[in-house]
């Protein structure tokens, strides 16, 4: 009856919530608007970048509201090297060379410090890695002059320093490492999945840079190590011990300790052109789909049995969307990106966990500490969908932090959602991150003029937000580069007809475009999310052809003398959990294309309960 309730009350909440939103989102942001907060974006990136180095540098990260500094992870100047590409993103050539020779001549890593070995990949060696790319390379307009891939030897000086963690029997790394002696013999066995998971993007382009396998290949150990211990539904857990690879917390989910674990596996293929990787996301994708989606929210569940463990929508999820725009799978994209988006709306920022029982913010969990995710999906659903609404939730974003956020030297982290009380703390990803997902929204509806959109080459974001170009030298397969994922040109598209039909309904405006699922001839098979990417995105993609790609499993329909439950627990990476003709299909296309993402009647008409209990 509790449970019942609770669900009757959750929908009312997204009632009133998708009808709030509605009403205050309805003046569109006009194209001068949209110059002006992109100006506005920037000055929030500099007046938080100037002010940790006025009163933080070198240390690695900034107390805005003292005006000080802390070093909070190995002592490296942390904020800077994970500002780099935004200030080349953002054009700012000076800037940017008088950091990379600031950090060519200063930096050193053999010091006595044990560090996270996810953050430091992320945050140092992720950094390292995208500035060298820029700094060395005249195509990108950000070539410094004086440069002697003094960044490149860094990286490769701390990627040797990290790879201890990797000697385990299992392959999955420890969470810590010594930067001078190693693992210590009392490091804790215990790993996070997105801990082991998210490093191959940064050591799989250091081994593609420096010609030495060692740093692809143990990253590739570790998430071969930990796909061999999914549960026989596919699922991982959130905590495992790297020496007997058993699981130590089998929640499953797509937020904390988890969600780049996904991530990584799909943009691992997209910039390496490895279809192993897209292998593993298939699987893992179509699991996650099945047990972890109750539409449009997302749970967590024992890996086991599927069981719901946990109703909360944890602020990390928000990644989510973003990541089914890039395999292709925008409709639940759209769907869940509107749910999350009305909780920020409720509180005016996203707080670390939000219970989907009891309606509340998570006791213990208030806290907003300046998270990218929401906007990082808005980004891409702008970049795939054109829809003028995600410029309005970017607005509504920035006034948050504006508002809300904005402290006498940068930025602070939010210690309350419910009360706003400040925190006298900004992490490095907010420059990395935050302000960059923001800036790129904004300058993409203005008429983009950033080396990601117009430069030399493609880009695959990390978790950290670094740009990592799909070159020659990075990628494994010169046509890969050129055409994966949501870049295909509509040039490209028009030079070869298509039998799919989806393929067929795309509406493409400036280089994104809006798409359904591509299927087979066979009417007995419907694809997944991620053919939706190969053929839907890029139908005249022909590395999947060559390579393999063709291999991505069908989903085959439930048989006529199937029992509803069956058909009911057979939900898969099909979009809206039943079969979609191809009519159908290009009917909703329409409609996506018609209506923006926060249709009050069409939204709440279509959302099931969710099952608490």
């Amino acid at each position: 009856m509790e449970a019942k309730l609770s669900i009757q009350i959750l929908s009312l909440f997204l009632l009133f919530s998708v009808c709030f939103i509605r009403t205050t989102l309805a003046e569109g942001v006009t194209p001068e608007e949209a110059k002006e907060l992109r100006d506005e974006v920037r000055e929030m990136f500099y007046h938080a970048f100037n002010g940790y180095m006025e009163h933080a540098f070198p240390l690695d990260e900034l107390r805005p509201l003292s005006c000080g500094g802390e070093d909070s992870l190995g002592g490296y100047a942390l904020t800077l090297i994970d500002s780099l590409d935004t200030l080349a993103l953002l054009g700012d050539k000076e800037r940017f060379a008088i950091s990379v020779e600031w950090i060519g001549k200063n930096l050193r890593f053999d010091i006595n410090k044990t560090v996270s070995l996810f953050e430091t990949t992320i945050r140092v060696l992720g950094g390292l890695l995208s500035a060298h790319l820029m700094a060395s390379d005249y195509a990108t307009g950000m070539k410094v002059p004086s440069y002697d891939n003094q960044l490149l030897k860094l990286a490769e000086d701390l990627g040797r320093r990290l790879l201890p963690a990797f000697d385990t029997p299992t392959g999955i790394p420890f969470g810590s490492v010594n930067l001078l002696h190693g693992v210590d013999k009392h490091e804790s066995k215990i790993t996070s999945t997105a801990g082991g998971g998210t490093l191959t993007l940064e050591f799989g382009v250091l081994s593609r840079l420096t010609n030495d396998p060692i740093f692809e290949q143990v990253t590739k150990n570790a998430v071969r190590g930990l796909w061999a211990q999914r549960s026989r539904l596919n699922l991982v857990g959130a905590h495992i011990n790297v020496f007997t690879g058993e699981w130590t917390q089998k929640d499953a989910g797509i937020g904390t300790s988890i969600d780049s674990f996904y991530e990584y596996l799909l943009k691992a293929y997209l910039l390496f052109g490895d279809e192993e990787y897209l292998y593993i996301f298939q699987e893992a994708y179509a699991a996650a789909m099945q047990y972890l989606y109750n539409d449009p929210w997302y749970v967590e569940v024992n890996m086991d049995s599927a069981a719901i463990v946990w109703p909360l929508f944890n602020s990390l999820q928000a990644f989510w969307p973003g990541l089914q725009v890039l395999a292709g799978d925008i409709d639940p994209a759209i769907r869940t990106h509107a749910a999350f988006f009305s909780v920020w709306r409720r509180y005016g920022f996203t707080p670390e966990g939000f219970n989907l029982a009891t309606l509340n913010v998570q006791q213990g969990q208030k806290s907003y500490p300046l998270r990218p995710e929401l906007i990082e999906s808005t980004y891409w659903l702008y970049k795939a969908t054109r829809d003028p609404r995600y410029l309005d939730v970017g607005r509504d974003i920035v006034a948050s932090l504006q508002y809300g956020a904005r402290c006498p030297c940068g930025y602070c982290h939010i210690s309350d959602v419910e009360s706003h009380n400040q925190e006298d703390h900004m992490e490095s990803f907010f420059l990395a991150e935050t302000v960059k997902y923001l800036w790129l929204l904004f300058d993409l509806a203005v008429g983009p003029d950033n080396i990601v959109e117009n430069g030399p080459y493609k880009y695959v974001f990390s978790t950290e937000g670094h740009l990592l170009p799909a070159t020659p030298q990075i990628s494994l397969v010169k046509e890969h580069c050129l055409y994966f994922g949501a870049y295909c040109r509509m040039d490209d598209i028009r030079q070869r007809s298509f039998t799919s039909d989806s393929a067929n309904d795309l509406q493409e405006s400036n280089d994104s475009r809006i798409h359904g699922s591509w299927t087979s001839g066979d009417p007995n098979l419907e694809s997944t999310a991620v053919s939706g990417l190969i053929k839907g995105f890029c139908p005249r993609l022909t590395h999947g052809q060559k390579f393999g790609i063709s291999y991505i499993h069908p989903i085959p329909r439930p048989r006529d003398d199937e029992t509803i439950q069956q058909k009911e627990q057979s939900h898969t990476v099909l979009h809206n959990n039943h079969t979609i003709s191809a009519q159908k299909k290009k009917q909703r296309i329409m409609e996506v294309k018609d209506k923006h993402a926060y249709d009050n009647e069409t939204l709440i008409m279509e959302l099931p309960e969710l099952n608490c209990g």
